[in-house]
C-alpha cells in the first residue's frame, strides 16, 4: 500500500523541511544545529521506504502501519499544511506588497485542525457505533412481510480490529443482535486481504442470529485481489466462502434465497462483486442471481459496491431494494461534504429511481482504523408496503 504513493510521502516529508530550511533564521544557524533540523525526516523517510519494500499490500501486522499514519498525520502532514499556506502567503505579500504574511497564520490553524482531526479520528471517531433506524416503503411487498425487521451492515473489515480494537466488534456484533433482527445481510469485505484474519474472531462472528438467517455477499477484499500468487489467491478465495458458511451465514454468489411467511414470498439475491483489476475476469452476474424470479416477485439485492445501481440493477423492476457498502462513507464528513462524493453520486445515504430504491451504508470498519464526522454504522431497516 505505501508503495503506491511512496512518491508523494517522500514529497510531503522532504519539500517542507526543505522549504523551512531557506529561511534567513535557519541558515543562520550553525550546521550541526541544521543538520539536527533533518533528523525526523530523515528517520520518517528510512521507515517510509521499510514498508514500501514489503511485498503484501496490506502487512499482516498492522500495528508499525497504523503508527506510523499516526505520526504522519499528526506532525508531517500538519507540517506540509503550513508550508503550503506559508509558501502562498509569501507569494500574495510579494505580489500585492502586503506587510505581513498571513499565510503564516493560516497555516498554524489550518496545521492545528488537521492534527486534531487525525487524533479525534484515530482514538475517539472509530469509538463511536451509529445506529441508524429507517422505514422503507416497497412495492409488491406481501403484507406478510409488514414490518419485516433488517440488519445492514457492511466493511467489516476485522483484520483491523486488533488489540484494544477486538473489543468494539464485540460491541457491534452484540448491538447487531440486540435488534432481534429477522435477516441480517452483510454486504461485504470481511477482510483486508487474507482469511486468517478471522480466526482470533471466528467466535464473534459465529455469535450473529437472526429469525431467517444471516446472508451475506463478497466484497473485493475477500477475493484476495491484492495478492499475486494464482494457487494462493484461489486458496483463499474457497476458505473466505467457506469460513462464513462455516459461520451459519448464507453466502449469495450470484444467486438467490427465498423467505416465506405463511405462503408470501420474499426473495433475497447476491451478486459477487467485480474484480478490482482490469485484466481479471468480472465475477457479477446479476441475470444468474434473478433467474426464475418472477416479475411481481418482492426482491431485495444485496451488492457491495453500489456504483452500477443507476445502470444495471435500477432498471431491473423486480429489485425493489438494493443494499450496498464499499464507501464507507468516506470516513471522512466536514459539514456534509464527503471525499466520496467526488467519485460516486451515490456514496452514502438512501437514494430513489422511480419505485426503486438504494441504501448505502458506511460499514462498521475499514482498512485503516479512521472515522471522523462518520462514524461506525448498522443500519436496521423496517420494511414497509406501498399502500394504494
Amino acid at each position: 500500500m505505501i508503495a503506491r504513493i511512496i512518491f508523494i510521502l517522500l514529497i510531503v516529508l522532504f519539500l517542507p523541511q526543505f522549504y523551512l530550511s531557506r529561511r534567513k533564521s535557519q541558515r543562520s544557524k550553525k550546521a550541526w544545529q541544521r543538520a539536527l533540523r533533518w533528523l525526523p525526516a530523515l528517520l520518517m523517510g528510512v521507515w517510509t521506504v521499510v514498508l514500501a519494500l514489503k511485498r503484501d499490500f496490506v502487512p499482516r501486522d498492522l500495528t508499525m502501519l497504523n503508527v506510523y499514519l499516526v505520526v504522519l498525520g499528526v506532525y508531517f502532514v500538519p507540517k506540509a499544511i503550513y508550508v503550503l499556506c506559508s509558501a502562498v502567503g509569501r507569494l500574495v505579500r510579494k505580489l500585492f506588497r502586503v506587510r505581513y504574511n498571513w499565510g503564516n497564520l493560516v497555516g498554524i490553524v489550518l496545521a492545528i485542525l488537521s492534527a486534531y482531526v487525525v487524533v479525534y479520528g484515530s482514538f475517539v471517531g472509530v469509538r463511536r457505533l451509529n445506529v441508524k433506524r429507517l422505514e422503507i416503503s416497497i412495492p409488491n411487498l406481501p403484507r406478510e412481510f409488514d414490518g419485516y425487521r433488517i440488519v445492514a451492515f457492511s466493511d467489516a473489515h476485522v483484520g483491523s480490529f486488533d488489540g484494544w480494537r477486538k473489543s468494539l466488534l464485540q460491541r457491534d456484533i452484540d448491538s447487531i443482535n440486540a435488534q432481534q433482527a429477522d435477516a441480517i445481510f452483510f454486504l461485504g469485505d470481511l477482510q483486508n486481504q487474507r482469511p486468517s484474519e478471522l480466526y482470533p474472531v471466528q467466535d464473534i462472528l459465529s455469535s450473529l442470529k437472526a429469525r431467517d438467517g444471516v446472508f451475506s455477499v463478497l466484497g473485493n477484499h475477500d477475493y484476495s485481489d491484492y495478492i499475486d500468487d494464482p494457487a494462493i489467491k484461489a486458496a483463499n478465495d474457497r476458505e473466505m466462502v467457506s469460513r462464513q458458511r462455516q459461520f451459519g451465514w448464507k453466502p449469495l454468489l450470484n444467486e438467490h434465497s427465498v423467505v416465506r411467511r405463511q405462503g408470501a414470498k420474499l426473495v433475497i439475491a447476491g451478486v459477487e462483486n467485480d474484480a478490482t483489476r482490469g485484466s481479471m475476469k468480472p465475477r457479477r452476474n446479476l441475470a444468474k442471481a434473478m433467474e426464475g424470479i418472477r416479475e411481481g416477485d418482492c426482491v431485495i439485492l444485496l451488492q457491495h459496491d453500489p456504483y452500477v445501481w443507476r445502470t444495471e440493477i435500477a432498471p431491473d423492476t423486480r429489485i425493489a431494494l438494493t443494499l450496498s457498502g464499499h464507501t464507507h462513507g468516506g470516513q471522512v464528513s466536514l459539514f456534509g461534504l464527503r471525499p466520496t462524493q467526488l467519485t460516486n453520486q451515490t456514496d452514502y445515504g438512501l437514494y430513489r429511481e422511480d419505485d426503486r430504491q438504494l441504501y448505502v451504508t458506511c460499514g462498521i470498519g475499514g482498512l485503516l482504523p479512521f472515522r471522523f464526522g462518520m462514524s461506525p454504522e448498522i443500519a436496521v431497516i423496517t420494511l414497509r408496503p406501498i399502500k394504494n
